[in-house]
């Protein structure tokens, strides 16, 4: 399935319009039934909502409303969004400005609660001769014993390249605390001692927000990757990620939820949930 981009050259009659092409059936059936429905678009750090919506061809939004329409075009409508789909595209994944996009290979998933799942895997710019493959991450923000994804290691690998004493730094502070944490002789340590290793996880582009007494430990924090846009996801402090079951069970919002623990010992986490598991990371920042 792909976007085709229409209307490149025409920016004053509304910019670049974004049509389907071999859209599988189960998602012209759902479409044909919901009209429209909000789009949620994948990015390299996971998923994140946005204001496009998906239309049907034989739909329209006239503000908030779906109306019977005849645009005769499955598509993405920008609706409140200030760009394109192809211009969101290009933020997320750094693509270069300039050239027109002449289509965007898509995956598309239906979430349980009705949102449909953009997934970018291509794109091909007009004039070019090759299209542009995008790579999906399995658990992008993961870092733990059992996986470590490799949108984490190139990044480590680039700031090490540009920055390698703040990345020793880094290192020498995270250990110091998982040191710590290993002393039998301690007992009772809380979970938000964890948060010494907050100055150290900076250099390698993790800001974790305000320490909160409710909901999520640190719901305004964020992630910047390589030059990469600026990702906001909470952060949950946990020692082990086990005790995160109870926050699985009541997890209603779409965007991803990181884990940051000591031991990682969370069985099948959910797919929108990533671990990072320090005593593994400070591992792989000393070996590498």
């Amino acid at each position: 399935m792909h976007l085709q981009q229409t209307k490149a050259a025409s920016r004053t009659s509304g910019g670049p319009q974004y049509y389907f092409h071999s859209v599988p059936d189960h998602i012209k059936e759902f479409l044909r039934k919901r009209g429209a429905c909000p789009v949620v678009l994948q990015t390299p750090y996971g998923i994140t909502r946005s204001e496009f919506q998906a239309v049907d061809r034989d739909h329209k939004l006239v503000g908030d409303k779906v109306l019977k329409g005849s645009v005769g075009h499955d598509r993405i409508q920008q609706g409140k969004a200030g760009r394109s789909i192809g211009e969101e595209i290009r933020h997320w994944y750094g693509l270069k400005a300039g050239k027109d996009f002449e289509w965007i290979e898509v995956d598309g998933q239906i979430h349980p609660d009705g949102h449909f799942i953009l997934v970018p895997t291509s794109v091909k710019m007009r004039d070019a001769k090759r299209q542009q493959s995008l790579e999906r991450t399995h658990f992008p923000l993961s870092f733990n014993t059992k996986y470590q994804s490799s949108f984490w290691r190139e990044h480590i690998s680039r700031v090490r390249s540009r920055a390698s004493k703040d990345v020793a730094w880094a290192s020498s502070q995270i250990l110091r605390v998982v040191s710590e944490h290993s002393n039998p002789e301690d007992k009772g340590i809380l979970e938000s001692d964890l948060l010494r290793v907050s100055g150290a996880l900076s250099h390698l582009g993790v800001q974790l927000g305000p320490y909160l007494g409710t909901g999520y430990d640190c719901l305004r924090s964020t992630f910047q990757f390589d030059d990469f846009p600026t990702y906001p996801c909470p952060v949950e402090i946990k020692t082990r990620s086990k005790g995160f079951d109870y926050q699985v069970s009541r997890y209603t919002d779409l965007p991803r939820v990181v884990v940051l623990c000591m031991e990682h010992n969370l069985i099948n986490p959910p797919e929108h949930v990533d671990v990072i598991e320090l005593r593994e990371l400070a591992k792989y920042l000393q070996a590498s």
